[in-house]
């Protein structure tokens, strides 16, 4: 049986978050337009810097930070920000980002798995037009980034997700 297009792609993005680096969770983004990969992005240090993994030290486990919460303490780009990082925003506007998350210690896909804030303000200035978001093997949640825009729970300080 072929796989749907959408899976395909999502299947792409699991491939991607085997190269992540972080302790807790991993995820792997792609941005695809026109049937088109356009970028690739994992969560890893930036250029240079060691990993948590090669460190074996997560600070934001350490302190109990609660997931969506306190990114300014994560030494990790998320995958999301290094997708949109290798990629031109012409490339970008009207594009589909495709995210799968697990957890590091089980491989057990990421619950209810949502860009954090930051990542949701880069993914709307980068003119990307949806998301996907994998729930289980063939399951996934699709987002139009607009409702982003209208909801904005930035304006009534939401944390987390």
């Amino acid at each position: 049986m072929r796989t749907d297009k959408i899976n395909y792609y999502l299947d792409i993005a699991e491939t991607v978050l085997e190269r992540g680096t972080c302790l807790r969770r991993n995820y792997g983004a792609i941005i695809v337009k026109n049937d088109q990969i356009i970028s690739t992005g994992y969560v890893g240090a930036p250029r240079g810097r060691k990993n948590c993994i090669d460190m074996g030290v997560c600070v934001r486990e350490n302190l109990k930070v609660p997931r969506g919460e306190r990114y300014e303490l994560c030494r990790s780009v998320h995958a999301e920000q290094n997708a949109i990082i290798h990629a031109s925003r012409d490339d970008m506007i009207g594009s589909a980002m495709f995210l799968v998350g697990k957890d590091a210690k089980t491989g057990a896909y990421v619950e209810n798995a949502s860009a954090c804030s930051l990542c949701k303000r880069m993914i709307i200035n980068a003119g990307i037009e949806k998301i996907i978001i994998r729930n289980s093997k063939t399951k996934y949640t699709e987002i139009n980034v607009n409702d982003w825009i209208v909801n904005d729970e930035s304006i009534d300080g939401v944390m987390g997700y």
